[in-house]
């Protein structure tokens, strides 16, 4: 076997292997990582590690090359320069937490280029937004409290409703027995 056959079947591992993590991420990121050094890059990983997200540094032909044939928006423009790509495979907003809040400690590094989240392409500006989000906990009990109010408004009419037909109810039978 050729040394060049050999080195085209690892590209293509790589591509392959990409190409199934992109198709099933919730979110994927694109970050120009420019500027961290190692201890930075490692403190990074290690923060997106914690929070369920895979960062991963790709040849950009071979990431453009993954992402073809897969049903997400095209974003194969931004792959200029040196760029990671962050897959959020559980929540999309986590992920854009965790970058968003390294990147203020770090003078803005590692800056965000695009992505796509849930299928559709966002800007870094999307992203920014997704990370002042709070947190899903919060999202949902936020929720559950504006559907309680209402709820509880309804339990009181049919509660004054009963007992109101209780009343006539009573009244009724007096007036049957008087």
């Amino acid at each position: 076997m050729s040394t060049s056959s050999n080195v085209r079947e690892k590209k293509q591992a790589v591509v392959d292997e990409l190409r199934k993590k992109l198709g099933s991420a919730k979110a994927i990121y694109l970050a120009d990582f420019k500027g961290l050094n190692v201890k930075k890059v490692t403190e990074l990983r290690r923060r997106l590690r914690k929070a369920d997200v895979e960062y991963i540094v790709v040849k950009n032909t071979l990431a453009e090359r993954a992402l073809e044939g897969l049903d997400l928006p095209d974003i194969g423009e931004f792959f200029k320069g040196p760029t990671a790509v962050v897959l959020g495979n559980r929540d999309a907003v986590e992920a854009a937490k965790v970058l968003f809040d390294f990147a203020k400690e770090n003078d803005n590094k590692p800056a965000l280029k695009a992505g796509v989240v849930e299928r559709k392409a966002v800007s870094s500006k999307d992203i920014d937004r997704l990370a002042k989000l709070p947190p899903r906990e919060q999202l949902l009990a936020q929720l559950a409290g504006a559907l309680e109010a209402p709820l509880q408004q309804v339990l009181y009419c049919f509660q004054a409703k009963l007992q109101e037909t209780v009343g006539l109810l009573e009244a009724l039978k007096e007036q049957k027995n008087a």
